[in-house]
């Protein structure tokens, strides 16, 4: 274990080192195109190759140098352990409020997700966020245990163009019952023919919209305060999305008019 941590200690310390293993992992370069593509010199250049051979990582071909099959192996799982780190600083400063429990697919398709956290200037970001997605969407899905009256708003306001469906928790829909302002706007997206939405009489951890494609996650604390939304155009987010969604669906009940009279 000591030693591949050395190696793994040897190729973190220098960046152009990653680089040429990478470069070389996907094809013959030569010394020149290495310098122009990593901007280090002919003898930084010849240290690293001779680093390289000697741990049997690359090897001459054709002028030029290529990777052995162990130095891909090498470059591919250094790969990997860099988009881990990558994603796990993105979500760093989330993590402790995503209910990861309900969240049975591999983090690492997270690597590219939009994730938008609230400022002093902007309290509200998270929420805008996905108000967004929703205003430009011609199909919305939704699970959730939460509400708010903006998103109901604005899927009220869609129902001419825009396809939505919801599971929502009983509570979620007794909040926007209590009050009769959503309670109306509640009611006609009901009663609208491209809306459809269901009552799920059991707890939903998350509050899942998918956007079309995109897949728009609202996380909040403990107190319900909304800490970040994160996005994803991810194959993989999007499946698990809605495989949740329809379980929901075939678990819950439809609300209609009269159980909002």
């Amino acid at each position: 274990m000591e030693s591949a941590l050395a190696d793994i200690e040897f190729l973190a310390l220098s960046p152009n080192r990653v680089t040429v293993l990478k470069r070389l992992a996907a094809g013959r370069h030569t010394r020149r195109e290495l310098a122009d593509v990593t901007g280090a010199s002919q003898a930084t250049l010849g240290r690293i190759l001779s680093d390289f051979e000697d741990r049997r990582w690359v090897r001459r071909a054709e002028g030029g140098y290529v990777a052995t099959a162990t130095g891909e192996l090498v470059a591919e799982g250094f790969g990997d352990l860099l988009s881990i780190l990558e994603t796990e600083r993105e979500l760093r400063d989330i993590v402790p409020f995503l209910p990861t429990e309900a969240m049975d697919f591999d983090l690492r398709h997270l690597a590219d997700a939009t994730i938008t956290t609230p400022s002093q200037t902007h309290p509200n970001a998270p929420l805008q966020r996905l108000l967004a997605l929703m205003r430009d969407a011609d199909e919305v899905t939704a699970f959730s245990h939460a509400f708010n009256d903006q998103s109901l708003s604005v899927a009220a306001d869609r129902t001419d163009d825009q396809r939505f469906r919801a599971v929502l928790s009983r509570t979620a829909v007794d909040a926007l019952a209590a009050e009769a302002p959503l309670k109306k706007r509640l009611r006609s997206l009901v009663d609208a023919e491209s809306a459809a939405i269901r009552v799920y009489d059991d707890d939903i951890p998350l509050a899942v919209t998918v956007v079309d494609d995109v897949v728009n996650l609202l996380v909040r604390d403990d107190r319900g305060v909304l800490q970040a939304s994160v996005d994803t155009d991810s194959p993989a987010v999007r499946s698990w999305a809605m495989a949740r969604f329809d379980a929901y669906w075939d678990a819950s009940t439809p609300l209609d008019r009269d159980s909002l009279a």
